[in-house]
Protein backbone atom coordinates (compact mmCIF):
# COMPACT_ATOMS: atom_id res chain seq x y z
CA UNK A 1 0.00 0.00 0.00
CA UNK A 2 1.23 3.80 -0.94
CA UNK A 3 1.66 5.56 2.40
CA UNK A 4 0.50 9.58 1.35
CA UNK A 5 3.16 11.81 1.64
CA UNK A 6 3.31 13.79 4.70
CA UNK A 7 3.67 17.47 4.65
CA UNK A 8 6.87 18.60 5.97
CA UNK A 9 7.36 19.65 10.13
CA UNK A 10 8.37 23.35 9.23
CA UNK A 11 7.16 25.00 12.37
CA UNK A 12 8.61 23.22 15.44
CA UNK A 13 8.16 23.53 19.21
CA UNK A 14 10.45 21.33 21.82
CA UNK A 15 8.55 20.99 24.88
CA UNK A 16 10.93 20.84 28.40
CA UNK A 17 8.62 20.55 31.33
CA UNK A 18 10.47 21.76 34.56
CA UNK A 19 10.01 21.39 38.17
CA UNK A 20 13.53 22.79 40.57
CA UNK A 21 16.16 22.47 37.23
CA UNK A 22 17.59 25.61 37.76
CA UNK A 23 20.86 24.58 37.33
CA UNK A 24 20.04 22.52 34.32
CA UNK A 25 17.68 24.88 32.18
CA UNK A 26 20.03 27.42 30.65
CA UNK A 27 22.54 24.56 29.80
CA UNK A 28 19.86 22.65 28.31
CA UNK A 29 18.16 25.41 26.17
CA UNK A 30 21.42 26.32 24.65
CA UNK A 31 21.90 22.95 23.67
CA UNK A 32 18.31 22.67 21.69
CA UNK A 33 18.75 25.93 19.94
CA UNK A 34 22.76 25.03 18.65
CA UNK A 35 21.40 21.56 17.63
CA UNK A 36 18.10 22.95 16.22
CA UNK A 37 18.45 26.38 15.20
CA UNK A 38 14.81 26.84 13.90
CA UNK A 39 12.85 25.04 16.56
CA UNK A 40 11.37 27.07 19.62
CA UNK A 41 11.29 26.06 23.10
CA UNK A 42 8.31 26.10 25.54
CA UNK A 43 9.30 25.92 28.92
CA UNK A 44 6.69 24.17 30.94
CA UNK A 45 7.55 24.92 34.92
CA UNK A 46 5.33 23.86 37.35
CA UNK A 47 6.10 26.72 39.97
CA UNK A 48 9.58 25.92 41.02
CA UNK A 49 10.52 26.73 43.96
CA UNK A 50 14.16 26.99 43.27
CA UNK A 51 13.51 29.96 40.57
CA UNK A 52 13.32 28.02 37.83
CA UNK A 53 10.47 30.16 36.45
CA UNK A 54 12.15 33.15 36.82
CA UNK A 55 15.28 31.74 34.80
CA UNK A 56 12.97 30.54 32.14
CA UNK A 57 11.74 34.27 31.54
CA UNK A 58 14.76 35.73 31.70
CA UNK A 59 15.77 33.06 28.90
CA UNK A 60 12.49 34.02 26.98
CA UNK A 61 13.61 37.84 27.11
CA UNK A 62 16.69 37.47 25.93
CA UNK A 63 15.81 34.77 23.19
CA UNK A 64 12.29 35.45 21.10
CA UNK A 65 12.34 31.83 20.08
CA UNK A 66 12.15 30.73 23.66
CA UNK A 67 9.15 30.86 25.55
CA UNK A 68 7.30 30.07 29.04
CA UNK A 69 4.28 29.12 30.28
CA UNK A 70 3.77 29.41 34.18
CA UNK A 71 1.33 26.20 35.91
CA UNK A 72 0.18 27.27 39.70
CA UNK A 73 1.85 23.64 40.92
CA UNK A 74 3.78 20.66 40.90
CA UNK A 75 0.85 18.61 38.48
CA UNK A 76 3.25 15.68 37.23
CA UNK A 77 4.93 15.06 33.62
CA UNK A 78 1.50 13.90 31.90
CA UNK A 79 -0.50 17.27 32.59
CA UNK A 80 2.73 19.49 31.50
CA UNK A 81 3.53 17.77 28.10
CA UNK A 82 -0.76 18.21 27.42
CA UNK A 83 -0.61 21.81 28.18
CA UNK A 84 2.52 22.12 26.00
CA UNK A 85 0.48 20.34 23.22
CA UNK A 86 -2.35 22.49 23.35
CA UNK A 87 -0.49 25.50 23.40
CA UNK A 88 1.42 24.51 20.14
CA UNK A 89 -1.38 23.93 18.68
CA UNK A 90 -3.12 26.97 19.42
CA UNK A 91 -0.33 28.65 17.74
CA UNK A 92 -0.12 26.62 14.62
CA UNK A 93 3.24 24.33 15.24
CA UNK A 94 3.22 21.17 12.83
CA UNK A 95 5.22 19.03 15.29
CA UNK A 96 5.97 18.96 19.41
CA UNK A 97 9.17 17.49 20.70
CA UNK A 98 8.90 16.08 24.31
CA UNK A 99 12.86 16.44 26.10
CA UNK A 100 13.98 16.51 29.50
CA UNK A 101 15.62 19.32 31.18
CA UNK A 102 18.34 17.54 32.69
CA UNK A 103 20.20 16.45 29.59
CA UNK A 104 19.39 12.91 29.85
CA UNK A 105 17.90 13.78 26.92
CA UNK A 106 20.55 14.70 24.70
CA UNK A 107 19.49 17.71 22.05
CA UNK A 108 22.44 16.65 19.57
CA UNK A 109 20.62 13.60 18.80
CA UNK A 110 17.14 15.59 17.94
CA UNK A 111 18.09 15.64 14.03
CA UNK A 112 18.07 12.03 13.45
CA UNK A 113 14.87 11.80 15.62
CA UNK A 114 13.13 14.87 12.83
CA UNK A 115 14.48 12.94 9.86
CA UNK A 116 13.05 10.30 11.14
CA UNK A 117 9.51 12.34 11.41
CA UNK A 118 9.31 12.84 7.62
CA UNK A 119 8.13 9.57 7.35
CA UNK A 120 6.03 9.48 10.35
CA UNK A 121 3.56 10.06 12.66
CA UNK A 122 5.35 9.56 16.17
CA UNK A 123 8.86 9.15 16.51
CA UNK A 124 10.37 7.61 19.98
CA UNK A 125 14.07 7.89 20.90
CA UNK A 126 14.80 4.06 22.17
CA UNK A 127 17.35 3.41 24.26
CA UNK A 128 16.16 -0.45 24.05
CA UNK A 129 16.32 -1.37 19.99
CA UNK A 130 20.22 -1.73 18.39
CA UNK A 131 22.44 1.29 18.61
CA UNK A 132 20.49 2.28 21.54
CA UNK A 133 22.16 2.68 25.07
CA UNK A 134 21.94 3.74 28.62
CA UNK A 135 24.90 5.86 30.38
CA UNK A 136 25.75 5.82 34.11
CA UNK A 137 22.11 4.13 35.63
CA UNK A 138 22.99 1.63 38.59
CA UNK A 139 21.54 -1.95 37.52
CA UNK A 140 18.69 -1.76 39.43
CA UNK A 141 17.30 1.18 36.85
CA UNK A 142 18.22 -0.56 33.98
CA UNK A 143 16.35 -3.92 35.38
CA UNK A 144 13.35 -1.26 36.15
CA UNK A 145 12.95 0.40 32.70
CA UNK A 146 13.60 -2.91 30.70
CA UNK A 147 11.25 -4.84 33.03
CA UNK A 148 8.63 -2.09 32.43
CA UNK A 149 8.95 -2.19 28.92
CA UNK A 150 8.89 -5.69 28.44
CA UNK A 151 5.52 -5.81 30.45
CA UNK A 152 4.03 -2.97 28.61
CA UNK A 153 4.74 -4.82 25.57
CA UNK A 154 3.58 -8.49 26.29
CA UNK A 155 0.43 -6.84 28.12
CA UNK A 156 -0.77 -4.52 25.79
CA UNK A 157 0.52 -6.58 22.44
CA UNK A 158 2.66 -3.70 20.99
CA UNK A 159 5.41 -3.75 19.16
CA UNK A 160 7.57 -0.93 20.42
CA UNK A 161 10.54 -1.66 22.59
CA UNK A 162 10.54 1.60 24.78
CA UNK A 163 7.64 2.40 25.60
CA UNK A 164 8.16 4.55 28.69
CA UNK A 165 10.47 6.58 26.55
CA UNK A 166 9.84 10.43 26.94
CA UNK A 167 12.60 11.49 24.31
CA UNK A 168 9.95 12.29 21.54
CA UNK A 169 8.62 13.81 18.47
CA UNK A 170 4.69 14.38 17.36
CA UNK A 171 3.17 15.64 14.76
CA UNK A 172 0.41 17.72 15.81
CA UNK A 173 -2.09 16.50 13.39
CA UNK A 174 -1.22 12.78 15.12
CA UNK A 175 -1.48 14.09 19.02
CA UNK A 176 -4.99 15.30 17.64
CA UNK A 177 -5.54 11.98 16.03
CA UNK A 178 -4.58 10.28 19.44
CA UNK A 179 -7.64 12.87 20.99
CA UNK A 180 -5.67 13.27 23.77
CA UNK A 181 -8.45 15.09 25.87
CA UNK A 182 -9.00 12.47 28.86
CA UNK A 183 -5.17 11.71 29.48
CA UNK A 184 -4.82 10.99 32.77
CA UNK A 185 -1.65 9.56 33.25
CA UNK A 186 0.41 11.80 35.49
CA UNK A 187 3.74 10.39 35.85
CA UNK A 188 6.03 8.12 33.20
CA UNK A 189 2.54 5.61 32.52
CA UNK A 190 2.00 9.14 30.39
CA UNK A 191 4.80 8.19 27.61
CA UNK A 192 3.06 4.31 27.27
CA UNK A 193 0.01 5.93 27.49
CA UNK A 194 0.07 8.11 24.30
CA UNK A 195 2.03 5.00 22.49
CA UNK A 196 -0.69 3.03 23.02
CA UNK A 197 -3.06 5.65 21.52
CA UNK A 198 -0.94 6.18 18.71
CA UNK A 199 -0.68 2.34 17.55
CA UNK A 200 -4.71 2.09 18.18
CA UNK A 201 -5.36 4.38 15.36
CA UNK A 202 -2.99 3.06 13.04
CA UNK A 203 -0.23 5.59 13.20
CA UNK A 204 3.06 5.05 12.38
CA UNK A 205 5.74 4.72 15.46
CA UNK A 206 9.12 4.55 14.78
CA UNK A 207 11.91 4.20 17.20
CA UNK A 208 15.33 5.57 16.49
CA UNK A 209 18.75 4.36 18.54
CA UNK A 210 19.52 7.21 20.99
CA UNK A 211 22.28 7.18 24.28
CA UNK A 212 20.77 8.44 27.43
CA UNK A 213 22.74 9.68 29.75
CA UNK A 214 22.19 9.58 33.07
CA UNK A 215 21.25 13.79 34.96
CA UNK A 216 24.53 15.42 36.59
CA UNK A 217 23.22 17.83 38.34
CA UNK A 218 19.83 18.02 40.32
CA UNK A 219 17.74 14.48 41.29
CA UNK A 220 15.15 12.50 39.46
CA UNK A 221 11.30 12.56 40.00
CA UNK A 222 10.77 9.22 39.46
CA UNK A 223 9.54 7.57 42.90
CA UNK A 224 7.48 4.67 43.98
CA UNK A 225 4.06 6.59 42.95
CA UNK A 226 4.79 6.63 39.67
CA UNK A 227 5.93 2.94 39.27
CA UNK A 228 2.62 1.90 40.96
CA UNK A 229 0.71 3.94 38.91
CA UNK A 230 2.60 2.40 35.69
CA UNK A 231 1.88 -1.25 36.88
CA UNK A 232 -1.85 -0.60 37.14
CA UNK A 233 -2.72 1.63 34.73
CA UNK A 234 -0.51 -0.77 31.88
CA UNK A 235 -2.20 -3.99 33.11
CA UNK A 236 -6.20 -2.52 33.22
CA UNK A 237 -5.40 -1.01 29.57
CA UNK A 238 -4.09 -4.42 28.62
CA UNK A 239 -6.81 -6.43 29.87
CA UNK A 240 -9.39 -3.70 28.15
CA UNK A 241 -7.32 -4.06 24.70
CA UNK A 242 -7.38 -7.65 25.10
CA UNK A 243 -11.12 -7.75 25.64
CA UNK A 244 -12.13 -5.39 22.79
CA UNK A 245 -10.16 -7.52 20.46
CA UNK A 246 -11.84 -10.98 21.46
CA UNK A 247 -15.00 -9.19 20.96
CA UNK A 248 -13.90 -7.77 17.31
CA UNK A 249 -13.14 -11.13 16.84
CA UNK A 250 -16.09 -12.69 17.66
CA UNK A 251 -18.17 -10.24 16.03
CA UNK A 252 -16.45 -11.06 12.82
CA UNK A 253 -16.59 -14.68 13.30
CA UNK A 254 -20.99 -14.38 13.85
CA UNK A 255 -20.83 -11.94 10.07
CA UNK A 256 -19.05 -14.61 8.53
CA UNK A 257 -20.70 -17.21 9.86
CA UNK A 258 -24.65 -15.45 9.09
CA UNK A 259 -22.97 -14.88 5.90
CA UNK A 260 -22.27 -18.40 4.66
CA UNK A 261 -26.02 -19.61 6.66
Amino acid sequence: MTQTPRAPIERLCVCVPTYDEVDNLEMIVRRIRTAVPRADVLVLDDNSPDGTGELADRLAAADPQVHVLHRPGKQGLGPAYLAGFRWADERGYDAVVEIDADGSHQPEQLPSLLAAAADADVVVGSRWVPGGSVHNWPLHRRALSVGANTYARLALGIDVRDATAGFRVYRLSALRAMDTHDVASQGYCFQVDLTLRAVDRGLTVVEVPVAFVEREVGTSKMDDSIVREAAVRVGVWGVQRRARQLRERLGRVRRSTWHHL
